[in-house]
Parts: C-alpha cells; sequence; structure tokens
C-alpha cells in the first residue's frame, strides 16, 4: 500500500527534536521557527511533557466518555483560570477543524438558524463546516458547498452590517489573527462591532484561536487585544503539543444537552495528560511573557532588512512580506537550516515555540543577514 499523495513536501526526514531544535536522519540540526504549524508551545521534548504522559502509560490510557475523567475537569480549571474564562464550559475534541465544526453546530442549535459569515482569506480546517466558512473553493468538493455561509472582507464594517441586517444569522467566525490569509488581524473597531451585532440579534460570536491561541500572541488568545468576550473560542494546536488534542470554551449562557455532542477519542486521559502539561509549563515558565518578549525583539530587528515590505502579527506569531517568498523559505530550509512557513504568496510566517531564547532569535537574524540576493 503506498500513501495518498496529497502533500507537497519538502525532502528532509526528521528523526529526533529537542527544543527549538529538529535533527535530520544525516544529524543535520534545524532551527525550528514554525513548530509544525504553530503545535509545539513548550518545545520539542520537554521533560515535563514526556515525564507526565510515560506515567499516565503506566495507568490507564484510554476509555470512553460514558465513564468520568477526572483528568478532564482538572484541565478544564486550568484551562479557565490560566486564559481568562473560568466561568465558560469546555468540549473536548481531536483536531482543530472538529472544534470549529463543533461551534457551528453550537451556534446553529443555540440560535435555530443556519447562516454563518466568515471572512475572507481564513482558513478554518477541513472538515464539511470548517472547509464551508474557509474561503479557498480548490479545498472545496462539491458536497461542502452547501452549507449557507457569506464571505466578507476582513474590516469591511458596510459588509459586515449588511449581512446582518436579515437577522438570520446562526454565528459569525473568525480568526484572532489569520494563519494562512497574510497573518492579518481584525481590529479591536471590528471586533466590537461584531459582538455588538450578535448581541442584538442573537446570533453567536466564534473566535478561531486555533493557531492564534494558547499564549503565542503575548496573551493567551489574540482576540483579547480587543478586550471582547466570544460566545465561543476554538482551540487546538499548541493545546497539547503535539499530541492531538482540541477544545470549545463555552459561555455560560449557552446550555448543554445531552447528546447535543459527541466524541469516541476526544478528552482521552493521554490528550488531557498532555494538555495540563502544557499549561503547567506555560504558566511555571512565563512562555507568554516571553513570547512578548522574543516577539518584540524579533520585530524590531526584522525592520532592519531593506528587502521586507511588512511585518504583522503580534507575539511569536509573525507574517514577513518579502518578494520571492515561496523560493526564500526553500533557501531557508536547505542553505540556512530553518523551518518557516507560509502565509499567502507573499508572506513568510514565524510560529516557533513559545519557549525559544534569545539566542535562538540571535541566530534566526544573523542567519537573514547571511542571506544574499533577496
Amino acid at each position: 500500500m503506498n500513501l495518498f499523495d496529497v502533500y507537497s513536501q519538502y525532502d528532509v526526514d526528521l528523526r529526533k527534536a529537542k527544543g527549538a531544535v529538529l535533527i535530520d536522519v544525516e544529524g543535520k540540526n534545524y532551527l525550528d521557527f514554525y513548530g509544525g504549524h504553530g503545535v509545539i508551545s513548550i518545545g520539542h521534548g520537554h521533560p515535563r511533557y514526556i515525564k507526565a504522559i510515560e506515567n499516565q502509560l503506566h495507568n490507564i490510557a484510554f476509555y470512553t466518555n460514558v465513564i468520568q475523567n477526572t483528568l478532564q475537569i482538572e484541565l478544564a480549571q486550568k484551562l479557565g483560570q490560566l486564559c481568562g474564562y473560568p466561568d465558560y464550559n469546555l468540549f473536548l475534541g481531536n483536531s482543530g477543524a472538529e472544534a470549529v465544526e463543533n461551534a457551528l453546530k453550537i451556534a446553529s442549535f443555540k440560535t435555530g438558524k443556519s447562516k454563518i459569515i466568515a471572512m475572507k482569506s481564513a482558513f478554518h480546517g477541513r472538515c464539511s463546516g470548517s472547509i464551508a466558512v474557509t474561503d479557498n473553493p480548490a479545498i472545496q468538493a462539491p458536497f461542502n458547498k452547501y452549507h449557507k455561509v457569506s464571505f466578507i472582507a476582513l474590516n469591511d464594517f458596510e459588509a459586515l452590517e449588511k449581512e446582518f441586517k436579515d437577522n438570520d444569522v446562526a454565528g459569525i467566525i473568525i480568526e484572532g489573527i489569520q494563519g494562512v490569509g497574510g497573518v492579518y488581524e481584525g481590529t479591536p473597531e471590528f471586533l466590537a462591532k461584531i459582538k455588538l451585532l450578535c448581541i442584538n440579534t442573537g446570533a453567536l460570536m466564534i473566535m478561531d484561536e486555533i493557531q492564534s491561541g494558547y499564549g503565542r500572541t503575548g496573551k493567551f488568545f489574540a482576540h483579547q487585544y480587543a478586550n471582547v468576550k466570544p460566545d465561543l473560542i476554538t482551540v487546538a494546536k499548541g493545546m497539547g503539543n503535539g499530541f492531538p488534542i482540541s477544545g470549545v470554551l463555552i459561555a455560560p449562557h449557552i446550555e448543554a444537552k445531552k447528546g447535543m455532542l459527541g466524541t469516541t477519542f476526544g478528552g482521552n486521559h493521554l490528550a488531557c495528560t498532555a494538555a495540563i502539561a502544557v499549561l503547567d509549563v506555560i504558566k511555571e515558565e512565563k512562555l507568554i511573557e516571553n513570547a512578548l518578549q522574543i516577539g518584540e525583539y524579533l520585530k524590531n530587528e526584522l525592520k532592519k532588512f531593506d528587502f521586507i515590505k511588512d511585518i504583522r502579527g503580534r507575539g511569536l506569531m509573525i507574517g514577513i512580506e518579502i518578494e520571492n517568498a515561496a523560493a526564500f523559505r526553500k533557501h531557508l530550509i536547505h542553505e540556512q537550516l530553518i523551518f518557516t512557513g507560509f502565509s499567502g504568496p507573499d508572506t513568510i510566517r514565524l510560529l516557533p515555540p513559545l519557549n525559544i531564547t534569545i539566542e535562538d532569535a540571535k541566530n534566526f537574524i544573523k542567519s537573514l543577514k547571511s542571506i544574499k540576493n533577496f
């Protein structure tokens, strides 16, 4: 049997990882400034993380959600305190796309309506509903195109108000910072307007913080810079530092009903153990503060490069706009031994582990200085 060939891959065979360093089959060391799409939040191979999962394996790794799992309660309590939403409820799943699917369903259940407003250039995952609210026809099969979705441009107040006029909106979904759409974000005024329209019409505000959450921007969630409180918040990626887990944070005014949502693997013992370890490390090692400080250093240094057109983002979610971004990223991987991502055709995306050091950041800048012809 062969693999289903759907990924465009770089010819790098990774075998080990530690902190912000990736090691390939030949023993080459790469600097990880991408974190596997922002998944690696507390660094590769963190000893606290490894020990927690190893210990849990000796107890119980999995059982169904029809049996109580006190690790879920511990995770919810620690997450609520650290993120600033202790009065919200938590539903656990396995992936970001699943979290979005459940948030969309909750909005529809709560309002009895089916229309969703989404942003152009957004990305929310690859399941049926999450693809429907993702503005990319190339990944939408005919099956995915029948959901009732309206797309508007980010920060377009006129289009936003127009979509709410018929009072038929179940919810509106927006990323804290757009991950694949160029590392752009809604203004505080735009988010405040969304919240007001939702209050006035009964629609639910869904913040997709799957990539921009979990401390990456220097606050636990990117939307907290705008001082708004969404009805639903989706989380994944950095939540498990590589172990598959996701969640929906649900405002207290939304009532749970038995059978409303469900999952086989979501919130299993190993996943919760991984997520608890991540939260403990983030808190004890002050990684949110570190993300803000190292991010500011990187952005200040990046401003000194003439070939960089623009720098966007917050904390350790940074977009670098540059000509020939695809070639630049390829050069970084193969010549400079640095992993980065991209966000649209002209933007390099940085999503390093939240515990990178100032030395890691200096090494990244030093490598950029050695690059010619860009």
